[in-house]
């Protein structure tokens, strides 16, 4: 399975001299063509001779005979005289390069390499697609040889071989000759059968003209899910050779650094020196090392034609077996081969990403802090300042026999002496014998998205579903595991940066995974702030069948989608158990293994992240209806990738209730406007102090981390959703269960038993053997769409083998075993 993600190893340099020099062996350095300026030159060199071989190949067609005799004798007259009678309009190379593709090897067919290299060298050079060049190249590979055999069979059988020889070149005539003592004039049959199958799999006519028409059982399943039995190879999965050139983003700084490997540029400051004690300063500024565009390059498969279609009817040792030595790894990016990750130019740099802090601010700062101190009679036996992007950390050490408690009352005091918003104090700083107060710095930095999505500490993770939150006050990024917080809890004031906040969250996750193994479920009460992502509804969203839009605004909806993903909770913990697994990781392995019968229900199964942007509305207007489902997500959720990501601009507690917060061990907070507020989302005050514009508390169990989030503009995320909205998507959006609320509770007394379902004692002998009713079970054992799965389990209701419906509850079995079964059916057949 492809990942946007890469691992380097670390050696240690042997600084010693080894006894005895080894021979140096040849080592080829290809690091020039991660180069950018090569890329470019690369590009326009393809642009160049695309047009440079079209003109010659116009020329030849009129000037071609006239040359032909020059050409014969260059070597007895020599370059300079040659090209001196050369009438083709590029001159002696443009004659040759067109005697050489037109003659000798593919005739008219030629013209199509051209417009090949143009698209290839547009694409290098702007990053821009205006057809695939995996698929461009196909075509023309394709139709090089096929016109070329054409026209050579043609011209074969024609008097005038000699005078239309150019229609066909070299290569056709050849092609011809060995087709007419093989087939004749079947020749003809064998080009036609050709050409219907190249397009069959190159322009995928299945779909287009509805020869996969998908029964119920299928209708049931996302597109995205990737089937691996009777699957139709998409025309993504031909041949292809996407060249995705990676970027590195230049920089004067790059040039003058020897070391490539360092990036971390540290200023130590030195304080003036004062009779009471002597500052140190430490900024610590990380550049991020404009990391080569991780547009993580598509793996292609050139098993185009790979043996998808096993025969799965034998048991699941059989299957295992056979998958192991007959089938490769299953991929579920196939679907989408051509898929190409968004790049970093989509983003922009908004600031410079210096440090913009003076040493006189830090000195005023020191001394104040000091005066402050020495007026309540605290001394101070030494001082350390470190520089982040939104406040600067002074580490005090107290003299021994001075209470904590002393200092962490004076934080208004200090807060007065500076003049500054925001002060917070640190009585301790967890794992260090120091005491930290956090000052506003005067021109904040701004950080920019794309400085943190190029470091290595991003590009290189091997987390599942990596999130940047933000730098910490040491300059440092902070990457986070979605997967491991497993939910992540919100809330910050209007205009403190919440909304920008889950943009960057939302675009960390776009940036590092395939569209097969990431899904969205966004909730946007609002309804303006998560709009922008409508263009990923055929890539990475996912809603209820028959939703109008992806994007969830409505309440009602809202409360189905939340009972539709418990369901699909349901659903994927009944596939754990089948298999055997514990979580989503290790079932997806074994189902990439071939170790999973596709035939029993199992599939591959991507990360869904419920994302709500006010919870505060919900709760006005929906109450329990909203906060049972998100608790029973937030509960049970974690081990089958669906993971919640839930934000509000009101943290009260009648909005984070107590059964909400205590299943978000996460929780991440912007400004708010109390202490109340503060103490409500983290448990702790400091949140009311917090400076604005991004800068943020994280708490994870014991650890508060402060944070300056990064900025993404508007613009900024429309280009991405752009970028990736305008590829090759899936049919539609991933599919969640269906779920239609009150209506499931059908009305007993008007099913008509005499009206069975056909599949009526299959069904019941499977719930009563398992004693599970569960429209699930149905539904999955029997390869059903969940409303004939629903009718089947009303009729079962309405038999007296099943209970009544009790919500996201499986229903009660009312028959202990399957001989009770068989007398009830009998005497109901004969009733009927």
């Amino acid at each position: 399975m492809a990942k946007n993600t890469f691992k380097s190893n670390t050696f240690k340099k042997n600084e010693k001299t080894p006894k005895a020099k080894e021979p140096r062996k040849f080592k080829l350095n290809l690091q020039f063509m991660k180069d950018r300026r090569f890329h470019l030159a690369a590009g326009f060199f393809l642009l160049t001779a695309s047009l440079f071989l079209l003109t010659a190949f116009f020329s030849y067609l009129f000037t071609g005979k006239a040359d032909m005799s020059v050409l014969q004798s260059v070597a007895e007259t020599g370059i300079k005289a040659s090209g001196a009678e050369m009438d083709n309009w590029l001159g002696l190379l443009g004659a040759q390069s067109a005697y050489y593709f037109i003659y000798k090897w593919f005739g008219l067919a030629a013209f199509l390499i051209p417009p090949f290299l143009f698209l290839l060298g547009y694409h290098i050079t702007f990053r821009k697609m205006i057809l695939s060049p995996g698929r461009a190249f196909t075509f023309m590979a394709f139709f090089l040889f096929w016109i070329s055999l054409l026209l050579g069979f043609m011209v074969f059988e024609s008097e005038e071989v000699t005078s239309f020889s150019f229609l066909c070149g070299g290569i056709g005539y050849e092609l011809a000759i060995l087709f007419n003592s093989l087939f004749g004039w079947g020749t003809y049959l064998v080009l036609i059968l050709s050409l219907i199958i190249f397009i069959i799999f190159y322009f995928n006519v299945t779909s287009l003209l509805g020869f996969n028409q998908k029964t119920e059982t299928e209708d049931s399943q996302p597109s995205a899910e990737g089937s691996v039995v009777k699957t139709e190879k998409t025309s993504d999965t031909n041949v292809e050779n996407n060249l995705d050139f990676d970027n590195e983003p230049e920089s004067a700084d790059e040039e003058e650094t020897d070391d490539a490997s360092s990036w971390t540029l540290t200023n130590t400051a030195k304080a003036k020196k004062s009779p009471e004690l002597e500052m140190e300063v430490e900024n610590t500024l990380e550049e991020a090392k404009p990391e080569q565009k991780k547009e993580a390059d598509t793996v292609e498969d050139f098993d185009a034609f790979e043996e998808d279609e096993l025969a799965f009817e034998v048991d699941d040792a059989e299957f295992q077996e056979k998958a192991a030595t007959k089938v490769e790894n299953y991929d579920s990016t196939l679907d989408l081969s051509s898929y190409q990750y968004p790049t970093l130019d989509l983003l922009q740099n908004h600031d410079s990403g210096r440090v913009k802090v003076t040493q006189e601010e830090l000195e005023a700062n020191k001394d104040r802090i000091l005066e402050t101190l020495t007026n309540f009679k605290i001394n101070i036996s030494s001082i350390k300042a470190t520089i982040g992007p939104t406040v600067t950390l002074y580490e005090i050490v107290p003299e021994a026999g001075v209470k904590i408690s002393k200092i962490k009352n004076l934080e208004d005091d200090i807060a007065l002496s500076l003049a500054a918003l925001g002060i917070r104090i640190i009585a301790p700083i967890p794992g260090k014998g120091t005491i930290g107060i956090e000052v506003p710095n005067k021109s904040r930095e701004m950080v920019s998205m794309r400085s943190v999505l190029g470091t290595d500490k991003f590009m290189k993770s091997d987390k599942e579903l990596p999130v940047i939150l933000g730098k910490t006050i040491s300059n440092e990024v902070f990457v986070a595991d979605l997967a491991k917080m497993p939910h992540l809890l919100m809330a910050g004031a209007t205009g403190q940066g919440k909304s920008v906040g889950l943009n960057v969250m939302l675009a960390s996750l776009i940036y590092k995974k395939h569209p097969s193994q990431l899904k969205f479920v966004l909730v946007d009460p609002k309804k303006v702030e998560l709009t922008l992502f409508n263009k990923l509804e055929r890539h990475f969203l996912a809603s209820l069948p028959d939703s109008e839009e992806a994007i969830i605004t409505d309440t009602k909806k809202v409360v189905n989608t939340l009972n539709s993903l418990c369901i699909e909770m349901d659903n994927r913990y009944d596939m754990l158990k089948d298999a055997g697994c514990r979580n989503l990781k290790e079932y997806n392995t074994k189902f990439i293994n071939r170790r999973l019968n596709p035939e029993k229900g199992h599939r591959f199964m991507p990360y869904i992240v419920l994302v709500i942007d006010e919870l505060a509305d919900l709760m006005m207007t929906a109450g329990k209806e909203v906060e049972t489902p998100i608790a029973r997500l937030a509960q049970l959720a974690r081990a089958i990738g669906i993971h919640l990501i839930v934000a509000t601009q009101r943290p009260s507690v009648n909005v984070i209730t107590g059964i909400i917060k205590a299943n978000f061990p996460a929780r991440l907070s912007f400004r708010v406007t109390s202490k109340i507020d503060s103490r409500t989302i983290l448990d702790m005050g400091g949140a009311e102090q917090l400076v604005g514009q991004g800068d943020m508390l994280l708490s994870q169990g014991s650890d508060l981390i402060r944070l300056q989030c990064p900025f993404i503009d508007t613009p900024e995320v429309d280009e991405v959703v752009e970028f990736i909205g305008s590829q090759r998507g899936y049919e539609r959006a991933y599919q969640l269960p269906e779920f239609s609320g009150d209506d499931d509770t059908s009305k007993v007394g008007e099913v008509d038993l005499s009206e069975r379902d056909a599949l009526f004692d299959e069904a019941a002998r499977l719930i009563v053997m398992h004693q599970q009713g569960s429209t699930s079970l149905i539904q999955r054992k029997l390869k059903l769409g969940y409303n004939r799965a629903g009718r089947l389990i009303d009729q079962l209701e309405a038999a007296g083998i099943v209970g009544a419906f009790e919500g996201s509850k499986a229903r009660e079995v009312l028959i202990p075993d399957e001989m009770s079964l068989e007398h009830l059916l009998k005497n109901m057949d004969s009733r009927v």
